[in-house]
């Protein structure tokens, strides 16, 4: 999915505001601090609970491929939004803090 607006672990803050959109039992495994979660299938109805931020809002998911959907519909929307690339895997394994019983296997 060319074009679209993407960060990295590493460039996105441990406490910073995030969506992810991975199913429940994947967020009930951990999730960043911040994270809103709207899985992916129930964005269109919940857009509401998106808030305004001051620059593009990451979208996460376990490794990339789901919230990069998001990101290309979210952005159809109107929405400053970018995949946070590697998902929460990647957030796992570089060490960032997870809230929840943090198992990979799921994450």
């Amino acid at each position: 999915m060319s074009g679209i607006p993407t960060t990295t672990v590493h460039d996105v803050a441990d406490d910073a505001l995030l969506i992810d959109v991975r199913e429940h039992d994947e967020w009930e495994a951990g999730h960043a601090p911040n994270a809103i979660h709207i899985p992916l299938g129930e964005l269109p109805v919940r857009l509401e609970e998106i808030p305004e931020t001051d620059g593009p809002l990451g979208i996460v998911c376990r490794m990339g491929g789901r919230s990069a959907r998001a990101v290309a519909w979210l952005a159809q929307q109107g929405f400053d939004v970018a995949n946070v690339e590697g998902g929460m895997l990647e957030w796992h394994r570089a060490g960032k803090q997870i809230t929840g019983t943090a198992n990979p296997q799921i994450i």
